[in-house]
């Protein structure tokens, strides 16, 4: 495993749309390695494909329940509003208020290439949301209600 360089805002790969995986090859299954060690590196919730420069339709989401990959992500149900503090790797240093439903079913293929659905609320929603979003080319930027603010992330490690 290794770690990969965050794209950040302003690159043009981050607002491109993304193409489907078909074959889980081995180039697949180390950028999926990769993608989790580099979302834990940087105290990420969630890490998309195009946020290391790769223009699959992969995410990788960990909202301390354990790593959850997926592959050609798509949201099929959701229901209910939320709105709170979102930030990201490819906007370091910044938060901003957006709304998102507060549930979400999903349907996606697992490294296995079987198909799974996910259902998920509040925090792993909110996720769902941003990273597919990544995946089509957008950032959560866009749907800010407000001005974004500055944040810093206290190490909590000893």
């Amino acid at each position: 495993m290794a770690l990969r360089t965050i794209r950040v805002e302003g690159d043009p790969v981050l607002g491109k749309v993304c193409r489907e995986v078909t074959e889980v090859t081995p180039k697949i299954v180390t950028l999926i390695d990769d993608m989790l060690e580099t979302m834990y590196e940087a105290n990420g919730v969630g890490l998309a494909a195009p946020q290391v420069g790769i223009l699959k339709r992969i995410v990788v989401i960990d909202v301390g329940e354990g790593p959850i990959v997926m592959i050609n992500p798509e949201i099929i149900e959701s229901d209910g509003e939320q709105t709170g503090d979102e930030g990201c790797l490819s906007v370091p240093g910044k938060a901003g208020q957006v709304t998102r439903p507060n549930y979400v079913k999903a349907r996606f293929m697992g490294e296995d290439m079987n198909e799974y659905e996910i259902e998920g609320e509040e925090l792993l929603a909110r996720c769902i949301c941003h990273e597919l979003d990544h995946l089509d080319g957008h950032l959560y930027v866009e749907k800010v209600e407000g001005a974004l603010h500055d944040v810093t992330y206290e190490d909590t490690q000893e």
